[in-house]
């Protein structure tokens, strides 16, 4: 039986155990993997978010001795090109060095590499590690100029002939595939990131929460400001993606 499964961040954010399947689901979060200062879940909107690409807080004590491991990261690292990095988050004033996202990026996958190649032992734990899931904010990259967004969208991107171009930054997708094929210890990468890109309709939209509160009839009707096209509904996409994680979890058992 599933004993624990851990998706990573730093701080646990959610933890349920579930009787029936002698289970326990922990949410952890880390939405750069490796340590920075965006790691307050409640206070995470931060003016310049930096982190620290060879270091994991408390050595992912909390990610140890469980069944499976299932990490991802992505939309965190696209609000900006470059990614401000820095040995130490002590010295005052903080003194930081920019690089290119996709560097920065694969610095801080290498170092989740080694730290699964350190702490896991494949006989007892899998680790999965999910791509990267996309948005959809520009209603040309599906032919529509009328549209605002992923407002008032209602069907997928109808034409399957050529995968959507939405922007997504598939440079950091191939870090990924690159590091994880080259692990001591296996790594299962799991695409969800092609399927989804076709559901421009799939985001909570202008059904979302700003600070905590549903948004107003008055902020509905400004789209361009509101419309939320990171985000999921639930139910909806995500559980396909935990379809697709649930086959490969029981094939493999």
């Amino acid at each position: 039986m599933l004993k624990g499964l851990a998706l990573p961040t730093k701080c646990l954010i959610a933890s349920t155990i579930t009787c029936e399947y002698n289970s326990t689901v922990e949410f952890y979060w880390a939405p750069f993997l490796v340590e920075s200062n965006s790691e307050n879940l409640w206070k995470h909107s931060v003016k310049d978010r930096i982190i620290k690409p060879e270091s994991i807080k408390n050595g992912g004590d909390d990610w140890k001795g469980v069944d499976f491991l299932i990490f991802n990261t992505y939309i965190w690292w696209t609000n900006t090109w470059n990614t401000k990095v820095l040995g130490s988050f002590d010295a005052d004033p903080v003194e930081f060095d920019e690089i290119e996202r996709p560097i920065a990026y694969g610095r801080a996958v290498k170092t989740w590499a080694k730290w699964v190649e350190a702490n896991v032992d494949p006989k007892k734990t899998s680790v999965y590690f999910m791509s990267m899931s996309p948005n959809h904010y520009k209603s040309l990259d599906w032919n529509n100029p009328d549209g605002i967004k992923c407002a008032k969208e209602t069907l997928p991107v109808m034409n399957m002939s050529t995968p959507p171009n939405i922007g997504t930054d598939y440079r950091l997708f191939s870090v990924v595939a690159n590091v994880t094929q080259s692990m001591k210890v296996p790594v299962y990468y799991l695409n969800i990131t092609t399927l989804s890109e076709y559901r421009k309709d799939a985001h909570t939209s202008l059904y979302t929460t700003r600070q905590g509160k549903l948004i107003t009839p008055e902020q509905q009707a400004d789209p361009l400001t509101y419309a939320d096209c990171i985000h999921w509904c639930l139910p909806g996409l995500p559980d396909t993606w935990n379809e697709l994680l649930y086959t490969h979890i029981i094939s493999h058992s």
